[in-house]
């Protein structure tokens, strides 16, 4: 074989491994997306700064997927009967940077810890009344 074909080679197999990653990204965030209770949420926990993902509804949880990953493991699980819907606000001017345009800021408080989700106010409305639909503490099996 000639030296001379090594260089072509090579970058044609990572041109190949870069379109097959972009091809698992791709699949990955469809498949994020087709399910029933998923919106597009960026979050901010305690030090940490603005990440975009994806929300999911489970019965008793609340799943969040980093947009950039091949993991199909979430990076964050919130109980439902451990999260407390504080409100929500506008963004302040150095989250307009950072975050989505017209999203809302939801402050959340799990386990004693701060967790900001930005979303559209729509996504808001079905994560308020997904809090809001489960049981009453000291009532049911799971709370």
């Amino acid at each position: 074989m000639d030296v001379t074909y090594f260089p072509f080679i090579a970058i044609a197999t990572v041109f190949a491994v870069l379109i097959f990653t972009l091809c698992l990204f791709g699949v990955r965030r469809f498949n994020l997306r087709r399910a029933l209770g998923t919106v597009d949420a960026s979050i901010r926990t305690a030090g940490k700064s603005w990440r975009m993902g994806v929300c999911r509804y489970q019965d008793n949880e609340l799943e969040w997927f980093k947009l950039l990953s091949l993991s199909v493991r979430p990076r964050h699980r919130f109980k439902r009967s451990s999260l407390e819907l504080l409100g929500r606000r506008q963004p302040t001017e150095a989250e307009l940077v950072k975050v989505q345009p017209d999203v809302v800021i939801v402050e959340l408080r799990y386990e004693g810890e701060d967790v900001f989700l930005a979303m559209k106010f729509d996504a808001y409305t079905g994560l308020s009344s997904w809090l809001e639909a489960g049981p009453v503490i000291g009532v049911g099996t799971w709370r």
